[in-house]
């Protein structure tokens, strides 16, 4: 019988709670650099919030797998076909949604033509996908071996077919155009104007994530609880950072194109995340109110993310009057959300981010008492 881990939900809870954190500040315009992305090359703490939630992607899988390789092809392709594209399904209607904006005073219909096809939940599924169906075909060194050829694949298609003068530049990186030409700039990330973070090229390497996770998953697996597994875990994570940093300076950690280093990098801090997580809760036996706090988060990944993107878009569609005027001399509309933080939490201190900070925490224990409400009753919405 598998033994069960605490602390990998407990992981998987806080990447959720900081996914929410960095994604509803009170402003955008007031953020403190941590909680910002890298401008372009580089690693701020929010750049490792979609990676860590994808090796945990990968931490699941090692506990799903074996039950995946008793199938029949045709039954596992079916199996994690469907999962992968509800994912991919449901990303698209969270793009779309509300389904209707508004047009100066008349509520209008979001035209499909200006929808973003690619996103966060349709990298899960896809990455999900490609991932499983690597680890299903192949034994494990060479499930690995592809692995590594993918991120050597994708180094050279930078390099190859981008900017000679500078590959990794926004407007040297190659996989703008093809996405551009594949899905029509109208459906990528602001309408095309900037690279696309969940770009179709740059999915070579977080596949690689997910398989890393995997990876990960199955030594604590089979490794058992014990201080032996725990330090090859520490050695494998100091490995893959150390690994991540030197590959950093021919090609540079990045996450909007998603970069090898990047990849092998925050994988590494993920690993270390995990192996510190583990010493806490599974062998001091540190848990506590801040453990269950991120468990609750982490036994409804999925559906609180959805909640947490979806609601914020639908509330804007109810319009309250602010009182002020745009440079046009147009009313300035604020939504119940927008309309707590100018009331309610804009001003606390000198500095306006405090404000913005304080709001986004006050939103992360608003979806704290959903899902702890809904762990209490059993209710667990998984795809």
């Amino acid at each position: 019988m598998q033994q069960r881990y605490y602390s990998l939900d407990v992981f998987r809870g806080a990447t959720v709670a900081l996914m929410i954190l960095v994604n509803n500040p009170g402003s955008w315009s007031h953020v403190f650099p941590p909680l910002s992305h890298a401008e372009w090359h580089g690693c701020t703490p929010t750049d490792l919030v979609f990676p860590f939630f994808l090796f945990a992607v990968g931490n699941a899988l090692a506990f799903t797998l074996d039950r995946y390789k008793a199938m029949t092809t045709p039954r596992f392709l079916m199996k994690v076909g469907q999962r992968a594209l509800l994912l991919i399904l449901i990303g698209i209607f969270l793009s779309w949604s509300p389904f209707v904006k508004w047009d100066q005073d008349e509520l209008i219909v979001k035209p499909w033509e200006q929808v973003r096809i690619l996103g966060v939940l349709q990298r899960i599924g896809i990455t999900f996908f490609l991932a499983a169906l690597l680890l299903y075909l192949f034994k494990p060194a060479w499930a690995m071996a592809w692995g590594g050829f993918l991120l050597i694949l994708y180094w050279g298609l930078c390099m190859g077919l981008g900017d000679p003068a500078d590959p990794y530049s926004a407007t040297g990186y190659f996989g703008q155009s093809i996405d551009a030409q594949l899905l029509g700039k109208n459906h990528l990330y602001k309408a095309g104007t900037i690279v696309d973070p969940e770009g179709l090229m740059s999915t070579l390497s977080a596949i690689v994530q997910v398989m890393i996770g995997y990876y990960v998953g199955d030594w604590i697996r089979q490794g058992g609880k014990n201080y032996e597994m725990l330090s090859r875990l520490f050695f494998i994570g100091t490995l893959l950072t150390l690994t991540g940093l030197m590959w950093d300076q021919v090609f540079p950690i990045n996450k909007k194109i998603w970069t090898g280093s990047y990849t092998l990098y925050t994988s590494g801090l993920a690993t270390l995340t995990i192996c510190c997580m583990i010493y806490l809760l599974e062998f001091r036996e540190a848990k506590g109110a801040w453990s269950q706090f991120f468990d609750a988060f982490g036994k409804n990944p999925l559906f609180i993310f959805v909640l947490s993107g979806f609601l914020p878009r639908l509330l804007g569609l109810i319009r309250i009057e602010s009182g002020r005027t745009n440079d046009q001399g147009e009313p300035i509309y604020l939504s119940p959300f927008s309309w707590l933080y100018e009331n309610l939490f804009k001003h606390w201190g000198n500095d306006l981010r405090i404000g913005s900070f304080a709001y986004a925490v006050f939103l992360i224990f608003v979806y704290w008492l959903i899902v702890y409400w809904m762990d209490k009753r059993k209710i667990y919405i998984r795809v």
